[in-house]
Parts: structure tokens; sequence; C-alpha cells
């Protein structure tokens, strides 16, 4: 890739996936409710299925990304909440249509940090510019993203 420009971006967690899963764990909740268990069995079961939910909503509003940057030469650093700033690697990416980008960055922590833009939490420019980037610049798949295709052929012999 010869000159690509950098692309930096603010990052704030997406109002769309909080309300996401509370939509589906009220769903779970009421399916549990609604199912022939055991009523102390479907309180127990619905306690665990509340605590994964908050747990779930927690770690997805308390992300420790502040900004992030893709330099020029493909080098990903990260603006985190404390105030330095990382060097990390992108392990995978998806992308959902032109509606959503999902980064998974590797930085000195043991946990990936996992990065989703959607259209309320980044601009659709940046999205674009992403899209276009991640197609040419293919990442790589190192930790617990292995075995991820980075082919839509499939897997190679």
């Amino acid at each position: 890739m010869t000159s690509a420009p950098a692309i930096g971006f603010e990052y704030r967690p997406s109002r769309w996936l909080r309300r996401a899963l509370a939509l589906f764990s009220v769903l779970a909740l009421l399916s549990l409710w609604l199912s022939a268990l055991p009523a102390p069995l479907s309180a127990l079961l619905s306690l665990l299925l509340l605590g994964a939910a908050i747990g779930c909503v927690r770690r997805q509003t308390a992300s420790p990304v502040l900004a992030a940057g893709w330099g020029m030469e493909g080098d990903w650093s990260l603006r985190l909440r404390d105030g330095s700033d990382v060097k990390a690697t992108l392990m995978a990416s998806r992308t959902l249509g032109e509606g959503a980008i999902w980064l998974a960055l590797r930085g000195p922590s043991p946990r990936p940090f996992i990065l989703l833009l959607a259209a309320d939490n980044s601009d659709a420019d940046i999205r674009r510019r992403l899209r276009m980037r991640l197609q040419l610049a293919p990442a790589q798949t190192v930790g617990p993203m292995d075995g991820t295709l980075s082919s839509p052929r499939g897997p190679r012999a």
C-alpha cells in the first residue's frame, strides 16, 4: 500500500450495542419464565442471566480506549483513559455492510481491545476510509482470534 493516509478517530462505546444487549437480555428472561422450568430454577437462571448481562454492559461501556489511530506505515496507536499512548496490532476486523466495523486490537495487555464503530459513535467518512484500507491490509490473526479466515475463499490446505 503506497502512501495511505493516516486515519485517526475518537472512540466512545456504541449506544446501539448497549440497547441490543438489554433487549436480548429481556427476551431471554421472558423465555425463561414462560418455559416449563420450576420457579426456583427459573429464578436462579434469571439471576445468572442478569449478572452476565450487567457484566457485558459494564465491559462494553467501560472501554479504556479514548482514541485510536492507524498510521501511514500500518501501525496502530491507542490513547487510553489514563492519558497514555500504547502501540497496538490489528488482530482481526469485520465489516457489517456500511453500518459498522468491529476491530480487535492487541496492545500490551493480555486482553484485546474490541472496538465497534457504528453510525451512533463514528463518522461515516471514517468508517468508509477504514473499510477501504482494511480491504487492502489484511489483519494478522494471532492469539484468541486464530482460525479466522483471511480470505473469502475459505481455508487453505
